[in-house]
């Protein structure tokens, strides 16, 4: 029986904020599918999960993608297998963004890039605007096609509220499966799933607690700047997010969950008519957020990222 392809993982230093006079660096880590055949492949897709997730999210989308391009997945600072921040007011958009440049400067000396696509779920599809939407950006190559998961400039405050509720909060699990189980109590709105498919989404999300069974693999003081976030932060947040969406000028393929409550139908409306004009497919029985695991998920992905640019239309 052939084994299935696994990822290789990586880390990039990355500079930090300022202080007491000195730059505090962190290390984030990636992990990199290739089976291409060609280890400096010059097709580069950048996969980046949500709030409280980890790059492993991708397993099922990159082994569809890694035969035709390097399918690279951060684990964004404070999660998966990246360090920790010092100051928890470091988690927030700007400083991802930054982490993200660094990881593809590394990725780049590794052999140059011609294509660089972004698929973003949630805040990572925040992370993909902010560096599709900034021309001037020290990019290896411009974003190509980018696709947005449940996600846009808006997002609807009360599921920003319920997201609150949970983030952050102090948890043990006996068992792997009591985890899972109670990873699915905070996550059924991802859509149907077979148990093996969630306890492999799950698996990543743990890691062994010093006193015995699981904890979230995640730094509970990601929670810091959300859970101080205020509605005018927010409708200020909105605005300048805005600004960047309506820059970009990569081929944009926007993904719903047809019942989410993070991007609304009538933002999801105003952003086919605004920036890029994407494209948009909905899932039905879905909400926030579409795991790219279902084989019509993963095949709308892969076929919008893998399509010639001769008669792609976006």
């Amino acid at each position: 029986m052939n084994t299935p392809l696994a990822p290789t993982l990586h880390h990039v230093t990355c500079p930090g904020a300022v202080a007491q006079g000195r730059t505090e660096g962190h290390r984030m880590a990636y992990w990199e599918w290739n089976a291409t055949g060609h280890p400096a492949h010059p097709h580069v897709i950048v996969c980046a999960h949500g709030l409280s997730r980890q790059g492993r999210d991708f397993d099922t989308l990159a082994r569809a993608l890694a035969p035709h391009a390097r399918v690279i997945c951060p684990d964004v600072i404070g999660r998966g297998e990246s360090d920790w921040l010092q100051d928890p007011q470091g988690y927030q958009i700007p400083l991802y963004g930054g982490d993200m440049l660094a990881m593809l400067a590394q990725v780049q000396q590794q052999g140059s890039i011609a294509a660089l696509d972004w698929v973003g779920t949630s805040m990572g599809g925040l992370i993909g605007m902010g560096l599709a939407g900034q021309p001037g950006l020290p990019l290896p190559a411009p974003i190509r096609r980018l696709v947005l998961n449940d996600v846009g400039p808006s997002l609807n405050w009360e599921a920003l509220q319920r997201i609150g509720q949970y983030l952050g909060a102090p948890v043990r699990f006996a068992s792997e499966q009591q985890g899972a189980d109670a990873l699915w109590a905070i996550s059924d709105t991802f859509g149907p799933h077979t148990p093996e498919q969630w306890l492999a989404l799950s698996r990543p999300m743990l890691r062994p607690a010093a006193e015995g069974g699981f904890k979230l693999h995640y730094d509970p003081a990601i929670a810091v700047p959300f859970k101080s976030l205020t509605p005018q932060m927010a409708k200020d947040g909105e605005a300048m997010m805005w600004q960047l969406y309506d820059q970009i000028t990569a081929r944009t393929l926007l993904l719903r969950g047809a019942v989410s409550d993070l991007l609304t139908p009538e933002t999801a409306a105003q952003m086919l008519q605004r920036g890029p004009r994407p494209r948009m497919l909905e899932f039905a029985g879905i909400g926030h957020a579409p795991t790219l695991v279902a084989a019509d998920q993963v095949a709308a992905v892969t076929q919008f990222l893998l399509a010639p640019e001769a008669t792609h239309n976006a």
